[in-house]
């Protein structure tokens, strides 16, 4: 219930960013985020498949894509690493742009592709290691 809540509040602040642009909108992508990446780091895999083992290592690195995404949302709405970057040089600001601006969109789809890889071939070998 939880994980679900998480995705919904995910998917809710995602689109609020995107298509509102309100402020509120990075709070419930971060605390959507959060659940569902501790819900799912709470299912684990003891058995000795080493595909599913490794597959569950990716998943691991998928959700901290998300948690990262979440991060730069929250960099992008509220710009509290603006100042640190105009004070180490003077090109500051175009490397905050190229570094922190908009890159959470990126980060997310990397995460949900990762995510939609990662279930589909766990469930795939999970089904061949339940026949035999």
């Amino acid at each position: 219930m939880t994980m679900l809540a998480g995705a919904v509040l995910m998917v809710i602040g995602a689109g609020l960013k995107v298509f509102t642009l309100m402020q509120i909108a990075p709070w419930f992508f971060f605390i959507g985020s959060v659940a569902f990446v501790a819900m799912q780091m709470q299912q684990t895999y003891g058995g000795t498949n080493i595909t599913l083992k490794r597959l569950r290592r990716i998943l691991d690195i998928g959700d901290m894509f998300f948690i990262v995404s979440s991060l730069l949302m929250l960099e992008n709405t509220y710009h509290v690493l603006l100042p640190l970057f105009m004070s180490m040089s003077k090109d500051g600001y175009n490397t905050y742009l190229t570094y922190i601006h908009n890159n959470w969109v990126v980060l997310l789809l990397v995460a949900c592709m990762i995510e939609l890889y990662t279930t589909h071939r766990i469930s795939h070998e999970l089904g061949k290691e339940a026949k035999k």
